[in-house]
């Protein structure tokens, strides 16, 4: 099987969010068949769903894989279990959240896994990271180019985000 560029959404805000990440972005470079080629900067994001709780920091990791996309959520499955990642809440604080947010071109929807995450382009603090990953990177369900939902996306200003400083 040839490498896949997949796009990886990284979230935290327990513990030390930022260490957190760039933790999980060490883990995704280790995993068989994977290298990290890119990371974004990092963005601290208002909370989604439940508000009552701290600012999380985001970023996106690009990553080629030779695993199937599948394999690719399990593994990523099992940084956020090894990280202690503990699911109890929707939309809860978490010390790690790994979305596969883009698995080359591939349009999926099974039981277990969705490509194109289905609310990636509803979030800016998806968005924007991705954005400065690669802006002309097309959604494959819209037909849309990253940098043109961006746009649409930065008219929303419920949606707060700021660069993290000093990285």
């Amino acid at each position: 099987m040839g490498r896949t560029l997949a796009y990886i959404g990284i979230g935290s805000n327990l513990g030390e969010p930022l260490k957190n990440g760039l933790e999980a972005v060490g883990r995704m470079g280790r995993l068989p068949g994977c290298r990290v080629t890119a990371v974004s900067p990092w963005y601290r994001s208002r909370p989604v769903g439940v508000e009552d709780q701290p600012w999380y920091v985001n970023g996106v990791a690009r990553l080629e894989t030779r695993l199937n996309a599948v394999d690719l959520l399990h593994a990523l499955l099992g940084i956020e279990a090894d990280m202690g990642r503990v699911r109890t809440e929707r939309w809860g604080s978490r010390i790690i959240d790994l979305d596969l947010l883009l698995y080359g071109t591939a349009c999926l929807q099974e039981k277990e896994i969705t490509v194109p995450h289905p609310r990636m382009h509803l979030r800016r603090f998806v968005v924007v990271p991705l954005s400065d990953l690669d802006a002309m990177l097309v959604h494959p369900v819209l037909g849309r180019r990253i940098e043109e939902i961006r746009k649409d996306l930065e008219k929303d200003e419920t949606q707060a985000i700021h660069p993290l400083d000093g990285i």
